[in-house]
């Protein structure tokens, strides 16, 4: 499908026009969040304590979304929480897929030990349960970032590795790719020009869909205490705080709850989106329909 035609059908899904909207939201967050946030998310005003939405604390401050236990600024700290949420899955996906794509590339193109040998390790991955190698990774490492972005993206990599293969193992045998080979292009250059833009496309979807995947983790890791340090903030974090008050002071765990559920909701909308647009299957089967 032409790159016009495939643009026209993106911006024309209102799913899509709808997932990029709040997606950009939540990266002029992530970006700005200083700017942005009208206090320190982590600065402690036990007078101000569980002040309820659009309440003024005894400060004379606004609280649009309330405060906390400890009369932190739950605004602030949701604005502050879409950095660590957009880090994090961005990072763990850019881990994942180079990773993943490297091998899947070296399976599909290499063949025999080589693809035995990859394919096998990612079936190993799978079989392994993903919270006892956070556990480990973590209680040996400690709570970070870092170690947060290493647990994601060594426990996704499979996937990628799997598609790309795939997608491999079919383009390799395409006229295209014989002529190359023909010509003496060498084996990198082959890859690099004729094999990864042509399975590029189900790359994207998947590290679309990976990126709603690793928030969800990183929340998930975060609500066990698993997570990133308490002096950072994090929707999982947050969640994990309000859980106690969620019967009397709902709005502690409903902002981050709310800001997780519909950033995760627009990334799966634009990777339906992206889906249609670069399923070429999908896009002749509504061209036939057509007619």
């Amino acid at each position: 499908m032409p790159s016009g035609r495939r643009t026209r059908a993106l911006i024309g899904s209102p799913g899509a026009g709808l997932g990029l909207a709040a997606v950009a939201l939540v990266t002029l967050c992530a970006l700005l969040p200083g700017r942005l946030a009208p206090t320190d998310p982590n600065e402690q005003r036990l007078l101000a304590r569980f002040t309820p939405p659009t309440a003024r604390t005894p400060d004379g401050d606004l609280a649009l979304l309330g405060t906390d236990q400890l009369g932190r600024d739950i605004l602030s700290r949701v604005i502050h929480g879409a950095r660590t949420s957009v880090l994090i899955g961005m990072s763990a996906v850019l881990l994942a897929g180079s990773v993943g794509t490297s091998l899947g590339l070296t399976a599909g193109i290499r063949g025999g030990v080589a693809d035995h040998l990859i394919m096998r390790l990612a079936d190993m991955q799978f079989a392994f349960p993903f919270i006892l190698l956070a556990i480990t990774i973590i209680g040996v490492l400690g709570p970070s970032v870092r170690n947060i972005i290493l647990v994601v993206g060594l426990s996704s990599w499979a996937t990628y590795a799997r598609v790309v293969r795939a997608e491999t193992l079919a383009v390799r045998e395409r006229a295209y790719v014989d002529a190359a080979r023909s010509l003496g292009l060498s084996v990198p250059r082959i890859v690099w020009r004729h094999i990864l833009p042509n399975v590029s496309a189900s790359l994207i979807v998947v590290a679309t869909f990976g990126v709603a995947g690793a928030i969800l983790t990183e929340a998930g890791l975060s609500f066990l205490g698993l997570g990133v340090p308490l002096s950072i903030p994090s929707w999982g974090g947050m969640l994990a705080e309000g859980r106690q008050f969620v019967d009397t002071r709902y709005w502690l765990a409903l902002s981050p709850g709310a800001a997780l559920f519909a950033t995760v909701m627009a990334i799966n909308l634009i990777g339906d989106a992206l889906r249609d647009a670069l399923d070429p299957y999908l896009q002749t089967r509504g061209t036939v329909d057509r007619f």
